[in-house]
C-alpha cells in the first residue's frame, strides 16, 4: 500500500498491490492460521472463528472510512494511510510465541517433576509433505477450493459498482459492504460455535453452507433495489463467514494435524488460482453484457 501510493499506473499497481501485497499476506496469514490450529484442539473451530473475526470488525468501518479518505486525501493519500495501518501486522507477528518452544518447555517441566533424567528436544518436522497430494480427499478439497474461490470473492468487488449503476448515492453502496462484513462476523462466530458442538463433521457442515452460499450468489444479480441487495448481501456475508470459520479446520480432518502445515500451504496455493481467475472473468462478463 505504501509503495502503491507513489504511483497509480496500472503496471505499478499490479506489482505493489498485487504481487508484493499478496506475498505479504501469504507470509502473515498462513502462519497465523497454522499457529491457531496447533494451539487449540477441542476449541479449534471457535478459536479460529474468533481469531479471524478481526478482519470483519475492520471491514465494517472500512468501506465508509476508505470512501472518506479518498475524498479527503485522494487515492495516493488513502493508500498511504491504509498502508501505515497494515504495518501493525509486523507488531502482531512479533508478539506471537513460537509453539514448539512452548511445547518443549511444558514437556521439560513434566519431566523434571517426574524425576526423569531424559533430555527432551522438540521433534523435527518434514520441510514439506508433497506426498499429501496422493490423498484423493485432499485433491477433491483442492478442487472445491478453486471453484469456490472463483465465485465467493466476487460480491465484495462488484457490489459497490453494481449499486452505483442503479443510481444509488455513493455512501449507500459503501454501507452495503459494512453490512456484509457485519453478517460475515456473525456467521464466523455462529458457525464456529456450531462446529464446536460436534453435531456434524466439519466437512458435512461446510458442504451445507457452501451450497447455500452458491444459491445466494445465483440470486444476487436479480436484485435491483437497495434493500433487496442489502438482504442478499447479508445472506452472502453470513454464509461466507460460516465457510471461513470451518474451511481451514476441515484440512485437519483430511490430512491430520501432523500434515496440516503442508496441507494448508498446498490448499492456499491452489485456491489462489480460483481467486486469480474468478474476478477478472466476472468483470469480463459484465463488460460483455453492458456492451451487448
Amino acid at each position: 500500500m505504501l509503495l502503491a501510493s507513489l504511483d497509480l499506473s496500472l503496471p505499478w499497481l499490479y506489482f505493489t498491490m498485487g504481487i508484493l501485497q499478496g506475498i505479504g499476506i501469504s507470509f502473515s496469514w498462513i502462519p497465523a492460521n497454522s499457529m491457531v490450529s496447533h494451539y487449540f484442539v477441542r476449541w479449534r473451530p471457535i478459536a479460529y472463528a474468533i481469531a479471524s473475526s478481526g478482519e470483519c470488525v475492520f471491514a465494517i468501518l472500512f468501506s465508509p472510512f476508505f470512501q472518506w479518505l479518498i475524498e479527503t486525501y485522494t487515492w495516493q493519500g488513502a493508500l498511504l494511510i491504509i498502508g501505515g495501518l497494515q504495518l501493525n501486522v509486523c507488531v502482531c507477528g512479533a508478539l506471537m510465541r513460537p509453539l514448539e518452544a512452548t511445547q518443549c518447555s511444558i514437556q521439560d517441566t513434566k519431566t523434571s517433576l517426574k524425576g526423569d533424567s531424559a533430555v527432551l528436544a522438540p521433534k523435527r518436522k518434514a520441510a514439506f509433505q508433497c506426498s499429501l497430494l496422493r490423498k484423493p480427499e485432499l485433491i477433491l478439497y483442492i478442487m472445491f477450493a478453486i471453484l469456490s474461490a472463483a465465485g465467493f470473492f466476487i460480491p465484495p468487488l462488484f457490489l459497490v459498482p453494481f449499486a452505483n449503476s442503479l443510481g444509488m448515492d455513493r455512501y449507500w453502496p459503501a454501507s452495503i459492504l459494512s453490512v456484509l462484513a457485519l453478517a460475515d462476523l456473525v456467521g464466523r462466530l455462529t458457525c464456529g460455535w456450531v462446529a464446536n458442538m460436534r453435531l456434524l463433521r466439519n466437512l458435512q457442515l461446510l458442504t451445507m453452507v457452501a451450497t447455500l452460499l452458491g444459491v445466494v450468489l445465483l440470486l444476487l444479480p436479480i436484485s435491483h433495489n437497495y434493500w433487496v441487495i442489502l438482504v442478499f448481501a447479508s445472506l452472502h456475508g453470513f454464509l461466507f463467514g460460516c465457510v471461513v470459520a470451518i474451511h481451514i479446520n476441515s484440512i485437519v480432518d483430511i490430512v491430520s494435524l501432523e500434515g496440516f502445515d503442508s496441507g494448508l500451504g498446498i490448499f492456499m496455493l491452489f485456491r489462489s488460482i480460483g481467486g486469480f481467475i474468478g474476478p477478472p472473468a466476472a468483470g469480463e462478463q459484465s463488460v460483455f453484457r453492458l456492451s451487448g
